[in-house]
């Protein structure tokens, strides 16, 4: 059975035992919009919540507009233009407009980068800018919220007279699922703020999980924060297998997202009857799959459908690596790279990306992992404390050897872009 993973830009084509096989495990069809454009103008002028855009921008002196950074594959030359034509008929003029890449703790998009985040025309007539998540002096402080999380927002957002933010929403591995508020956090978040929300309180909660809302404490203290930071119209997607749009949303920034949601789950939910053996999965191609930070996300969305001391093997390029200094070193210190009985008392905060490691640390706790990939050699990937493998296909027959004749393979081919369970 030939089957293609989502890797890098190219794919990776893999052959499989066929009778093992279960799945593969996919979005479920959904049909793209005819004219996305023609959606999302619709969209504009008849949201859901609030007025239509163009009254909310009527005497507004001025506007911020949040869009993902490089790492989400947002269709920021579709979504912006419409909004930005919009803006200017209502007198606020390009020089007023600020369009601010959501970096959260990620590095700055800028160069070609950007044009490919954008569009040529967009990154030459308006002004992008980078959130810089580590720079106190460019965030305004907001309170702490009750549970504690000082709230710290970046500045050109917080004094924006008219606040607008973008984005896609899909599974996500500790909010439930991505878009809606979780551009504003952790998207333009101060590294004091993220290192207490994406700490171990909240993470290590057993719902803070891929497509969990309800109960879910980092999804409702990220809508708490981005509350506090204020939002006045949204605008997000949801993509099919090929990046297509095939449904858009504006308004208000609950009640448009969770009409989002609710048509995500009918697409992105893929149901396996019992845990399996072995896991065949990918960390959904470029971009997501560039470093193995990111790449966890790959290993998190199908661990609920691996048997506890199964397998995933994921295939992932890691183009750029293992990701931040901060995370390469954590990699080095952290407690979550040490078996659970070594770990010791729970902090109260983490280091900078080291909460990607606690998440990783739930997957292994839970299986093993076999990574391949021509991106990092394999003495870095055992400092991941994962096995490295030469092909997806010597990865499964050394599991087949090891599980037995009657070992079962569930194969996601888009990785975290599905949500897989036992159902």
């Amino acid at each position: 059975m030939r089957i293609t993973l989502d890797y890098g830009r190219t794919g990776l084509e893999v052959s499989l035992p066929e009778e093992r096989v279960i799945g593969p495990l996919s979005i479920r069809p959904a049909p793209a919009l005819a004219d996305p454009e023609a959606a999302i103008a619709q969209a504009l002028a008849q949201p859901i919540g609030t007025p239509p855009l163009a009254e909310l921008a009527r005497g507004r002196k001025n506007a911020c507009i949040l869009i993902c950074d490089i790492t989400r594959p947002v269709p920021n030359r579709q979504i912006l233009p419409p909004i930005l034509r919009t803006l200017q008929e209502q007198g606020i003029p390009k020089n007023d407009i600020c369009i601010l890449i959501a970096t959260g703790l990620h590095r700055p998009n800028e160069g070609a980068e950007l044009v490919e985040l954008v569009g040529e025309e967009i990154a030459r007539d308006y002004r992008c800018e980078n959130h810089h998540g580590k720079v106190r002096e460019e965030h305004d402080y907001l309170g702490t919220t009750p549970n504690g999380v000082p709230v710290w927002i970046d500045s050109r957002y917080v004094r924006a007279d008219l606040k607008i933010t973008t984005g896609l929403i899909e599974p996500h591995l500790m909010a439930g699922y991505s878009g809606g508020r979780k551009v504003i956090c952790p998207g333009i978040a101060g590294l004091e703020t993220v290192k207490v929300w994406h700490g171990p309180r909240f993470l290590e909660h057993p719902k803070a999980d891929c497509g969990i809302i309800q109960g879910n404490p980092v999804h409702e203290e990220n809508t708490r924060i981005a509350q506090m930071a204020g939002c006045d119209f949204i605008v997000n997607v949801c993509l099919d297998g090929q990046r297509r749009i095939t449904w858009v949303g504006a308004g208000d920034m609950i009640a448009a997202w969770e009409e989002g949601v609710r048509f995500v789950e009918q697409v992105v939910k893929a149901p396996v009857p019992e845990p399996v053996e072995v896991v065949v999965t990918s960390c959904a191609g470029y971009p997501l799959d560039t470093t193995w930070y990111q790449a966890v996300k790959g290993l998190t969305g199908v661990m609920s459908i691996c048997q506890p001391g199964g397998t995933i093997v994921m295939a992932a390029s890691l183009t750029e690596g293992l990701g931040s200094e901060e995370f390469q070193e954590s990699l080095r210190a952290s407690r979550y790279m040490r078996p659970r009985h070594q770990r010791g008392p729970v902090p109260e905060t983490c280091e900078m990306d080291e909460w990607q490691l606690l998440m990783l640390s739930k997957v292994l706790d839970r299986c093993k992992v076999k990574v391949v990939t021509k991106g990092l050699p394999a003495d870095v990937l055992r400092r991941c404390q994962v096995e490295p493998a030469e092909t997806v296909e010597q990865a499964v027959a050394d599991c087949l050897a090891e599980y037995g004749p009657k070992a079962r393979i569930a194969v996601v081919p888009k990785g975290p872009y599905v949500l897989p369970y036992v159902g």
